[in-house]
């Protein structure tokens, strides 16, 4: 059963100096800086007290899941998913539904004298502030997650460059950890590369990836075995000492995939697997140009 309240009545009959109050109580807070501009940040703070007071005014102020919530949600939703994009953080995002509190209990207590109805309205008033907190600040993770994974999603494609070094001939050098997810990223972008290039040869280059263990070991040479169903050998280059005493340790096979110390070395094999040779002129040669 739901107990009326006066709070809807409240913010209908006061609204302007609420939102003054409230507009004041962020302001002093300092939860908005100057990542918003104070017309958008009152328009905010308008429309949700429009709101908040249709919803209250329907009742059920303790069942945020009411369709009467729905439009206040979608505000808060708007509200929280911008700032996240602006760079507020968590406890500023959240602020602008806490620093409501102040205002509305001080405008409670100017309007009601009675204790038992002022602690009511007050604990009421305090429930539902701290659900459309609460909730505000988990649709405000939720956004910042979303916009977490694209980032990585796109900083995964940049890391993961192939270059043509010749015709038929790419090279993909990779920086950094190899991992499952980004193995896939991998092995996408390389063999997308090879479809468009029609390329035979191809090299992977570790010499910026920091360790080589049996899982990395592993994803490389997934990689290699997609690549070999697209008609394309592969050579992995960057093969340091400390790596081919790591791989003899651990006892990984690479089987019949060629190997090289340094990407010079592997393109140098790349050409001539390609049917291709790179020549110095002979000396005459360069005599006479002279």
């Amino acid at each position: 059963m739901n107990t009326p309240t006066t709070i809807p009545q409240m913010i209908e009959n006061h609204r302007d100096s609420l939102l003054a109050d409230w507009l004041q109580e962020q302001a002093t807070i300092g939860s908005q800086r100057l990542l918003i501009s104070d017309a958008e940040l009152r328009q905010q703070c308008l429309d949700f007290l429009r709101l908040l007071q249709e919803a209250t005014a329907s009742g059920g102020m303790k069942d945020m899941n009411s369709p009467q919530w729905d439009r206040v949600k979608e505000l808060l939703e708007s509200v929280a998913t911008s700032r996240a994009q602006q760079g507020f953080s968590p406890t500023e995002v959240a602020t602008f539904v806490f620093s409501l509190k102040k205002p509305l209990f001080g405008r409670l207590r100017q309007d009601i004298r009675d204790v038992e109805n002022l602690g009511r309205e007050i604990w009421a008033g305090t429930e539902m502030i701290d659900r459309l907190g609460l909730y505000t600040a988990e649709v405000y993770q939720k956004a910042r997650d979303e916009t977490i994974s694209r980032q990585q999603a796109e900083m995964l494609e940049l890391s993961t460059p192939v270059v043509n070094l010749w015709e038929g001939i790419l090279a993909l050098p990779l920086i950094g950890t190899l991992d499952s997810s980004r193995t896939q990223v991998v092995m996408e972008t390389l063999l997308q590369k090879i479809v468009d290039t029609g390329s035979t040869v191809a090299i992977i280059d570790i010499t910026g990836v920091p360790t080589v263990d049996t899982l990395v070991a592993q994803h490389l040479l997934k990689t290699v075995t997609a690549a070999r169903l697209m008609g394309a050998d592969c050579i992995i280059s960057g093969i340091r000492p400390q790596i081919a005493q790591t791989i003899v340790h651990l006892g990984v096979e690479l089987g019949d995939v060629a190997t090289k110390a340094s990407l010079a070395d592997a393109f140098q094999l790349a050409l001539k697997r390609a049917g291709l040779e790179i020549r110095r002129p002979a000396a005459s040669a360069l005599a006479g140009e002279d």
